[in-house]
């Protein structure tokens, strides 16, 4: 097993482009603003190399064992939004989204991550007991402390260790990255990963053009060593094993972005005070159109970039399972990557944005539906709320 960690950008340099003033006073009661324009770019060095857009890794000798999900039984269409001022055409035409599902009243996150994980063991056959580490990746807590993850840990019966990772709708492929880390390194062989958030008490409901987009779900991995099986895998040479795992992948984030996407209030920056409350700070704020151009972006460059990486061309993909956000985010960008639409996952027409949930569940119907087979190439990529973004080349 390998792995590597061979950033073309400096740290200081990133930093540097997402720096607003040179004279930004760092001890200041206000932060830094934040701007869209200082979002970065790769571009050519004078030396002619290029410059990653994020930090690029591989961990060779890992692989996804098993799939589950869950989403809520309440099915919200258009026409059910119609009453809110929502327009159910004007939602399809600029979103693609036709329903989403809704949690009841007394559901919670955790119970969701519970429920994608049950069915994500059954599906490795394997016992909560078996597990040696739980990462879920949420925006959307029980509580601010402790983490969702110890309170799936506890409804399993686990004894693993367990973490949350914030990281919104790139969520998930942080955190399985973070778990390929683990298993390839040999300090875990099996790791628990769920993507899960409850978006529908993020959003505003007076909000026409943002309480639409979101939906709430589940989806959950398993990640293991690279092993055979069966009898007739396990005579395949050991180099064949090896290849399984993430052949490239890229983490990023820009902060200078972070007004774009961002729920005001509720920490310690600003406290949900009944002044915060009444204005509706509670809610989440987006700059779509701004939110929109930066995506189409990050996937255009970091996508190169990864295949780039791990030496793949376009054509060489199986499946490309991109964060559920907007039809038009997925369409515009995949086709500069000159992929086939019937290579593109899809499902934000049933569940909408389901942030951290987004990837994993379309995985797990991918996988169901019989759209990925062992040793197939799949692209996946997360971007959202940070800004932070994923892009990973899987094989599986």
């Amino acid at each position: 097993m390998t792995q590597s960690n061979s950033p073309n950008r400096s740290a200081t340099e990133n930093q540097a482009t997402c720096k607003t003033s040179a004279d930004t006073n760092v001890s200041s009661a206000e932060p830094p603003s934040a701007d869209a324009s200082c979002a970065s770019k790769a571009a050519a060095s004078p030396s002619g190399e290029l410059n990653y857009r994020g930090r690029m890794g591989k961990v060779a000798g890992v692989r996804v064992a098993a799939t589950g999900s869950y989403v809520p039984e309440q099915i919200v269409t258009n026409e059910d939004l119609a009453s809110l001022g929502c327009d159910s055409e004007w939602i399809v035409r600029r979103t693609g989204i036709r329903e989403r599902r809704r949690a009841a009243d007394d559901q919670s996150t955790s119970e969701m991550c519970y429920q994608a994980a049950l069915r994500c063991l059954e599906a490795a056959n394997m016992d909560a007991s078996e597990i040696d580490l739980i990462i879920v990746a949420t925006m959307t807590p029980d509580y601010p402390t402790p983490s969702t993850a110890c309170q799936l840990q506890r409804m399993l019966g686990s004894v693993a260790p367990a973490m949350d990772i914030n990281a919104a709708c790139a969520g998930f492929t942080y955190a399985m990255i973070t778990a390929a880390q683990f298993v390839g390194m040999g300090n875990s062989r099996r790791v628990l990963v769920v993507g899960a958030d409850m978006m529908s008490r993020t959003v505003n409901p007076e909000d026409v053009k943002t309480y639409p987009l979101f939906g709430d779900g589940a989806g959950a991995v398993i990640m293991t060593p690279a092993e055979p099986e069966s009898d007739a895998e396990a005579t395949d040479s050991a180099s064949r094993l090896h290849e399984q795992g993430l052949l490239s992948y890229q983490l990023g984030s820009e902060g200078c972005g972070g007004s774009m996407l961002c729920i005001p209030a509720g920490g310690t920056r600003r406290a949900l005070t009944p002044e915060a409350f009444a204005e509706g700070a509670q809610y989440m704020t987006m700059d779509g159109r701004g939110v929109f151009k930066w995506a189409v972006r990050v996937f255009d460059e970091s996508a190169k970039q990864v295949l780039q990486h791990a030496g793949v061309t376009s054509d060489q993909l199986s499946l490309v399972v991109l964060h559920q956000a907007n039809q038009r985010i997925i369409d515009s960008a995949v086709a500069d990557l000159d992929i086939a639409p019937k290579d593109v996952f899809v499902n934000l027409d049933r569940y909408g944005n389901t942030s951290a949930a987004s990837i994993p569940l379309a995985l797990d119907e991918a996988v169901r539906a019989g759209r990925i087979q062992r040793g197939e190439l799949v692209l996946l990529c997360g971007f959202g709320a940070g800004l932070a973004w994923g892009t990973a080349l899987l094989r599986w």
